[in-house]
């Protein structure tokens, strides 16, 4: 039954619900043009508005006499065919829907794929772009050693132009002599003989002739004088533009996108002056022989004279040389005419070449007022540069200054806690913790606080890391005073704990792991990135790394290739620690490795890591049975500011203290242990006589504390990390670490000195 006439509840909201489960649950949104109901036995596609759907779904069915069911079902089935109709309708357009969405994402798949090969295209034709720059920067290069040949072969062409200018200055004194000559020569004959005038006429008109030729040689030599200033006058431009050339092509590569768009123009320019000194080459040939017809008709004219003399001589045959004569005067003519002919020509291809000259001088002086202007931007550019650069060395001196002031004033030796987090293994999730950490505003970050027998014992250091903190963020702490390293002073920095503390971890890391890198990576990266930055401002840097561990009051070599070198059963080495008057350590025989990359040291700290002496005990399962100690050794120099720089970084893991008691150990690891307390209670022996300000310090009490006397006593940045166990049942070792530690951070030590040399003074050597 669907309902029934008193208007129930059921009934408007049973339908309602079935079209909103097949709409997913809430209504379509339906096309608003008009449908009709009608018609609902037929097949014919229908439409339904939102109204015509709200009045289905809100349709109530009711009939007169509630008692006829076959009125109420005939109702009923006439109902629900309508609803199917609607039903249908509604998937036929969820059909249209869905095919429109295939096409609209089929289209967008294939936009996506021609922005693809778009790229691709765009790629290819900026690959192509490239190699055509680089093919014009070839041709660049072979235009101006050709230029500058060509500007060679010039100048050799003006000398050779100045020697024929002598030379041709001296001819002309001679031609005068023989003037003399022949006038003197004129005079005698017209006195000796008067059968001879006729030829001494024709030697009058020789001589003329000659007076012309000594005009026209005149007139030679001043255009060529002209035209020799014309071509000093070219060379001079011609150098400016070199010159000028010379000068832009430094700002060649900052300025590429201009020099594309004048690359052209000056390569026009270029071409034409080739065309030009080709040009002048010819017309310099044309000259050349010129000058060859000129001095051949200066030797025919001796020839006359001396023809004459001996006609004088021999009046008898002086009819026949006449003759001869007359025929070479007229060959002499017409070589003469042809001469002219030659001038002009020559003269009307000088007058275009300079022409062309002018025009091509036009380009290059308006491309020489682009380049003058973005040299002039260049050199602004520039200054603001060097100004930039001055400033960030001026702020780099003060930024190292500062630096150190900050650390001077935090004290000498700076401690650090770290309390590792609580691991599986421990057992202690139900028991009462042991350590706290106070939250007031003096003590955060810098108190702990640890419960022993019911008694609060609190302690205060430089700063204190959660068991919450990360290898980051310890690491931020120490990256100033690792930073000292390359600025020259000595830096050690030295892991104090009992065993299973978390030295080895807060050293060296968890190994494949990014995250839980140690300090001791972390600080050669910082070294590595900073000596990269610092190379730009005229720094270079040397780094040599060096390992050793003290096992048994005795030091090996972890980078020896022979592992057993340096143990008790097998010593072939005896390493003697020394330290200079400057406060360097030496360890002789000691293998030091040249690095230059953060990626070597690791190898050698992999290196030295499986060499490193490692046992298992009741408190931890993997136990450092020796003191590993790191050594970089850094040496710096920057030639501009004359200033070289020498530090060194200590990193140190110590071996964890232990009482015998928990530790259970026997044999040799009884002898391992007794050998680690030794050396660290010889470390808190030297710390308390540098409190108490003692005249003896007993250094040479242990390897491990000579060592390290120029970082405790010295004038070294020292920082010790004291790591401390959350267990309840390591409360005692923990309360001994803090009480050490306590110490450590009241000592005080001389300032640090930075190990500065000017440049010319000779450099420290590291053994």
């Amino acid at each position: 039954m669907v309902g029934t006439a008193n208007g129930s509840s059921r009934t408007p909201i049973t339908p309602r619900q079935a079209f909103r489960v097949v709409n997913g649950g809430q209504d379509p949104s339906l096309r608003s043009e008009p449908g009709s109901i009608a018609g609902s036995d037929c097949g014919a596609p229908m439409e339904f508005t939102r109204e015509e759907v709200d009045a289905l779904l809100n349709t109530k069915i009711r009939t007169k006499d509630k008692f006829n069911l076959k009125e109420k079902s005939e109702i009923m089935m006439d109902y629900i065919k309508k609803l199917r109709m609607c039903v249908k309708w509604f998937q036929e357009f969820e059909g249209e829907i869905t095919f429109e969405h295939e096409k609209l994402k089929k289209l967008f798949e294939a936009a996506e794929k021609k922005s693809n090969e778009m790229e691709k295209l765009m790629n290819a034709k900026e690959e192509k772009l490239n190699s055509i720059i680089e093919e014009l920067r070839t041709n660049y290069s072979a235009l101006q050693e050709k230029f500058t040949q060509e500007e060679a072969e010039k100048l050799a062409a003006i000398e050779s132009l100045m020697v024929e200018k002598d030379a041709r200055v001296i001819a002309e004194r001679s031609q005068a002599s023989l003037k003399e000559d022949l006038e003197k020569t004129l005079r005698e004959n017209e006195t000796s003989n008067q059968k001879v005038i006729s030829l001494n006429d024709m030697y009058k008109r020789l001589q003329e002739y000659n007076a012309s030729l000594q005009q026209y040689n005149s007139k030679l030599q001043s255009e060529l004088n002209q035209t020799s200033e014309t071509l000093n006058k070219v060379e001079r431009e011609k150098a400016a533009l070199m010159e000028n050339l010379s000068d832009l092509r430094g700002y060649h590569e900052s300025q590429q996108d201009q020099l594309v768009s004048t690359k052209a123009s000056l390569e026009e320019s270029l071409k034409i002056k080739d065309a030009l000194a080709n040009e002048v080459g010819c017309l310099r040939g044309d000259l050349h022989q010129v000058r060859e017809d000129r001095d051949r008709q200066l030797s025919l004219v001796q020839e006359l004279t001396t023809e004459v003399v001996e006609y004088k001589e021999c009046t008898g045959k002086s009819a026949a040389e006449l003759s001869s004569l007359k025929t070479r005067s007229i060959e002499l003519e017409a070589t003469c005419a042809l001469q002219i002919d030659t001038i002009k020509r020559l003269e009307e291809e000088l007058a275009i070449a300079e022409k062309q000259l002018e025009v091509s001088d036009l380009s290059s002086v308006e491309t020489r007022t682009g380049y003058e202007e973005q040299k002039k931007v260049n050199s602004e550019l520039q200054m603001r540069l060097a100004e930039a650069e001055s400033k960030v060395i001026k702020g780099e001196a003060l930024r190292k200054k500062m630096h150190n002031t900050i650390l001077e004033l935090k004290g000498n030796i700076r401690v650090f806690c770290r309390v590792r987090p609580l691991l599986l293994d421990d057992g202690v999730e139900n028991e009462t913790k042991t350590i706290s950490f106070p939250t007031t505003t003096e003590a955060i970050g810098r108190g702990i606080e640890l419960v022993q027998h019911g008694q609060s014992h609190p302690f205060m250091f430089d700063k204190v890391f959660t068991p919450q903190s990360s290898q980051e963020e310890v690491f931020v702490e120490i990256s100033q005073l690792v930073q000292s390293a390359l600025d020259g002073y000595k830096v050690c920095i030295f892991a104090y704990g009992q065993t299973g503390s978390g030295k080895t971890h807060t050293m060296m890391g968890t190994p494949g792991s990014y995250d839980d890198k140690g300090l001791i990576p972390r600080s050669l990266e910082q070294i590595f990135e900073a000596r990269q930055k610092l190379k730009d401002q005229g720094w270079k840097y040397e780094m040599q790394v060096s390992m050793l561990e003290i096992y048994n009051e005795t030091i090996r070599d972890l980078l020896s290739p022979n592992k057993s070198c340096g143990t008790e059963s097998g010593n072939k080495q005896q390493y003697a620690i020394k330290h200079d008057s400057n406060g360097n350590t030496h360890v002789s025989d000691l293998i030091i490795v040249d690095v230059r990359s953060s990626k070597e040291v690791s190898f050698l700290l992999n290196r030295a890591g499986q060499s490193r002496s490692v046992g298992k005990t009741q408190m931890n399962e993997q136990s450092s049975r020796s003191h590993f100690v790191f050594t970089l050794r850094i040496s710096g120099v920057n030639e501009s500011m004359e200033q070289r720089v020498h530090g060194v970084l200590n990193l140190i893991d110590l071996a964890g203290s232990e009482r015998l008691s928990k530790s259970g150990s026997t044999g040799d690891r009884l002898k391992e242990t007794q050998a680690i307390n030794k050396s660290l209670s010889s470390l808190s022996d030297v710390i308390f006589a540098l409190g108490k300000k003692e005249e003896h310090i007993p250094f040479r009490n242990s390897k491990l504390t000579y060592l390290l006397q120029p970082c405790l006593g010295g004038d070294s940045k020292t920082l010790m990390v004291v790591n401390i166990s959350p267990e309840p049942s390591s409360v005692n070792e923990s309360l001994c670490s803090l009480r050490f530690a306590a110490r450590v951070n009241a000592c005080e030590i001389s300032i640090p000195r930075r190990q500065s040399l000017r440049y010319l003074e000779p450099r420290l050597s590291y053994g």
